[in-house]
């Protein structure tokens, strides 16, 4: 625009032949070239790095970030302001999920081939999956003709793991949620588990006969084996937004992967398998794939376009196979701190969709803040499908739908507990609703 004027003026100057005025205008034009001029050379000579003291950590950890800014030209930058972005979301909610202590933004000037150092810690408070960075660089000439914007420096990314609660009574009979289940029905059998003979029945196959007890006897006889038991469990987290109340958050969703990460730690511990499903998004589907390091016309513009994007369009389960593994719990938990609140598939959308994945033997845990006359039939639908189904609905015991919630589970027929919060959650094994 500045450009556009003074030409315009410089033009009906010559044109009236008003000389003082050509003069002005050609000093004016001068400056404008020469602070756009340095304005750029100022922004493109400066460089940072940045280094982050550990990139994995657990609730309440510090971390250490230190910004080195450095002026490579051979001229003096009269000055810079620099921001290290960080998740605006979790610095503005409430409670916030980190706090910054120190100063994470400085307006500094830089001589020739001189440097700075910024050092600012974060205090992670929730679990989660966080952006540290890009740096953004603001400087411009010293007219405030001309100002520029520059993003420095690769983002870190620190995956701060969900809280781990010790459990409390965790030694089930039959019905417990975790651990070994002995089969009520003959779905599945042991062969190497021999339980006992019976007379031959026609339509037994030929590799069920016991050989001995027909020739002692001279009459056909069959080998009986003993059920097979369900070790382990797989976990389903229902991650829906709808799910859950905004009143209640974010402490029932923290709860509720909490309860996952505290059972799942159980279960690794007696060495059995483990497996988590969950329709939440995964946080890493928000990264930015395209470069961080270029130039924008408006601070706006450059903070909107250096985070995580706001969306996901993840519309598939998110999983870990259930299995037996020394990495097994790290995956899950790993997992539980990058799950996010999603607005895709619901819960008995989610049970449809991984039915068919879900390894028959292992207890199924369902671990919900809500239960709908849908995703009680669902779980009643697994169940008489021949798998063994719990459910641990995390809700306030005031809540007016609480009574409602359990009995649509125990009319179902499902292994039913409830927890409200961490001291409930350590003694969930132990405690069982009546039916």
């Amino acid at each position: 625009m500045w450009y556009l004027v003074s030409i315009v003026v410089l033009l009906l100057a010559m044109i009236l032949e008003l000389e003082l005025l050509v003069y002005a205008m050609y000093s004016l034009l001068g400056v404008l070239l020469l602070s756009r001029f340095l304005a750029r050379e100022w922004i493109e000579n400066v460089s940072a790095k940045r280094e982050c003291s550990r990139l994995t950590a657990q609730i309440g950890d510090d971390v250490a970030v230190i910004v080195d800014v450095k002026n490579e030209g051979s001229l003096p930058v009269p000055w810079l302001l620099l921001e290290d972005a960080l998740p605006k979301s979790a610095l503005l909610q409430r409670p916030p999920r980190i706090k910054v202590n120190k100063r994470r933004m400085a307006i500094t000037q830089l001589k020739s081939r001189g440097q700075m150092t910024m050092l600012y810690q974060v205090t992670f408070l929730m679990r989660g999956y966080y952006q540290l960075g890009p740096l953004l660089v603001e400087s411009g000439d010293l007219f405030g003709l001309h100002r520029r914007y520059r993003t420095l420096t690769s983002p870190h990314f620190v995956l701060v793991f969900p809280k781990v609660l010790p459990l409390e009574g965790y030694d089930f009979s039959s019905r417990r949620p975790i651990g070994e289940i002995r089969l009520t029905h003959r779905l599945f059998e042991d062969p190497t588990r021999i339980s006992g003979v019976r007379p031959f029945q026609n339509g037994d196959p030929l590799n069920r006969i016991h050989w001995r007890a027909t020739a002692r006897t001279g009459d056909l006889y069959c080998k009986t084996y003993d059920a097979s038991s369900v070790a382990g469990a797989t976990f389903i987290l229902d991650f829906h937004r709808d799910s859950y109340s905004p009143r209640s958050e974010p402490s029932c969703s923290e709860l509720a992967v909490t309860a996952v990460a505290s059972l799942a730690n159980v279960v690794y511990q007696m060495g059995q398998q483990i497996g988590l499903v969950t329709n939440g998004r995964d946080a890493a589907d928000r990264i930015r794939e395209e470069g961080i390091s270029h130039e924008f016309v408006s601070r706006d513009t450059a903070q909107a376009n250096t985070g995580m994007r706001d969306v996901s369009t993840r519309l598939r389960p998110f999983e870990v196979e259930t299995r037996r593994g020394a990495d097994q719990l790290t995956r899950i938990l790993e997992t539980l701190a990058r799950v996010e609140m999603t607005d895709g598939l619901t819960f008995p959308t989610l049970l449809t969709e991984a039915a068919a994945r879900l390894t028959r033997d292992a207890t199924v845990v369902a671990v919900l803040p809500y239960v709908s006359a849908e995703t009680a039939i669902a779980l009643g639908n697994l169940r008489r499908g021949g798998y063994a189904v719990s459910a641990i609905v995390v809700m306030y015991k005031d809540h007016p739908e609480y009574s409602d919630c359990l009995g649509r589970l125990v009319a179902e027929g499902l292994d039913v507990r409830s927890i409200q919060d961490e001291l409930s959650l350590s003694a969930v094994c132990a405690a069982q609703v009546l039916r």
